[in-house]
């Protein structure tokens, strides 16, 4: 290809619009895959996932025993004291929690060891997921699996296992690996971000010089060229005659970087089903509501399930369940579903034991339902009228005909 011919083509190369993954390839910071550690640099996975893991963590878990519809808290047993204060490790019950819903979201497993004496749990020491892998049998309906932690083998029942999107129960797939194209762009947009402000915002480029350059001009103008973009002690570099800068990238994609971080931070927000707003502290009431009910709600019920299948004697279960307190929680929603329940009790439709045992608290005992003295009663299969006020009954068939002049009221 001539000189002519390649200088056509550079200029038609020049005029089109370059997208913002060419300047990343041009700016060489180019990744396949992006790992958990570089998801976290990313501010809106990290607020995401600080959001989610805090609220989770800093709920209380009880422990429930439903014996014939009576529902009571049992407060002294160990693994509640080990759940919601010391878990006998290095980690506090806060902090093992939190760990558990960072790896629950980013890697789609979250373990634990049960440290047993015979039947009785002793402590729950939180395991990072990388040091844990799963030796599974080949049988895809009786499933089993031993669990290998540094080379250790322990059996799949020592384990807490907390896992997302699982087709066996014991490992799961996170939001990493099941959206690492979206997370690389918001990764590599922060890092090309990044080479900007290192450089002072210089381009990239190259020199056209009429005539050749002697080798010491030539290596005096690669030194300033290179101070000027290692560091920003450099600004100006002095082009003599017949030597010009030619910027190698557009300008119209860099315009837009605010926009495509605004984008990609909406975007990471749908994948932790956060509402963008929560993140830049401008969430409505409704926005909280739905956040609570779609992200931390699903997220709770798989760690109570997996509480009751792997922290409970066998047993114990159908009789004893683990449970969050969401009230703090709920706050917001509480007096609508009070409100529920005075309307169910106050029409009859409920009993007071009945709205306490779906609050998980105690029962009274009272197997009555409220009615007012005011109100009349009428069976329609026996026709009868009973008027709690004055203590009488009455039956439609046997009260005398209206006389003529008599007001019928219907």
């Amino acid at each position: 290809m001539g000189w002519i011919q390649r200088f056509k083509t550079w200029r038609e190369y020049e005029k089109r619009a370059v997208t913002l993954e060419e300047l990343i390839l041009q700016a060489g910071i180019g990744v396949d895959t992006v790992t958990k550690e570089q998801a976290l640099n990313i501010p809106s996975v990290a607020g995401c996932v600080e959001i989610i893991s805090n609220t989770v963590a800093m709920l209380p878990i009880n422990l429930y025993k439903d014996e014939n519809g009576q529902v009571s808290i049992v407060d002294n047993d160990i693994r509640v004291s080990l759940l919601n204060d010391d878990t006998k490790d290095t980690l506090n019950a806060y902090q093992f929690k939190k760990q558990l819903i960072e790896d629950y979201l980013l890697a789609g497993n979250g373990y634990a060891y049960i440290n047993k004496d015979r039947n009785k749990v002793k402590s729950l020491h939180y395991v990072d997921e990388v040091n844990v892998s799963v030796n599974k049998n080949v049988d895809p309906i009786f499933k089993s699996c031993d669990v290998l932690v540094n080379g250790a083998t322990y059996r799949d029942f020592e384990f807490l296992k907390l896992t997302r999107k699982t087709k066996d129960g014991v490992t799961g797939k996170g939001i990493v690996d099941e959206h690492n194209d979206m997370l690389s762009v918001a990764y590599l947009t922060m890092k090309y971000e990044k080479i900007l402000l290192k450089t002072g915002g210089n381009k990239k480029g190259f020199l056209k010089a009429k005539a050749k350059l002697s080798p010491e001009a030539l290596e005096a103008l690669k030194t300033a060229w290179n101070n000027l973009y290692k560091d920003n002690t450099e600004n100006v570099i002095v082009l003599n005659d017949g030597v010009d800068f030619q910027e190698a990238s557009s300008t119209s994609v860099e315009m837009q970087m605010n926009e495509n971080k605004r984008t990609n931070s909406a975007e990471v927000s749908k994948l932790f089903s956060v509402p963008v707003g929560l993140l830049e502290g401008n969430v409505t009431d409704d926005q909280y509501k739905n956040f609570i009910k779609l992200c931390i709600l699903p997220i709770l019920k798989a760690f109570e399930t997996s509480l009751n299948k792997d922290l409970l004697l066998e047993s114990e279960k159908g009789q004893y369940y683990f449970a969050f307190d969401t009230r703090e929680l709920l706050k917001g929603d509480i007096e609508k579903l009070y409100r529920a329940y005075e309307i169910a009790i106050k029409n009859g439709f409920m009993q007071w034991d009945e709205v306490r045992y779906e609050l998980n608290y105690r029962p009274y005992g009272l197997n009555f339902i409220k009615l007012g003295l005011q109100d009349v009663l009428y069976n329609v299969e026996t026709k009868e009228i009973y008027t709690p006020n004055t203590n009488k009954t009455s039956n439609l068939n046997n009260l005398p005909a209206p006389e003529r002049g008599d007001i019928v009221e219907n």
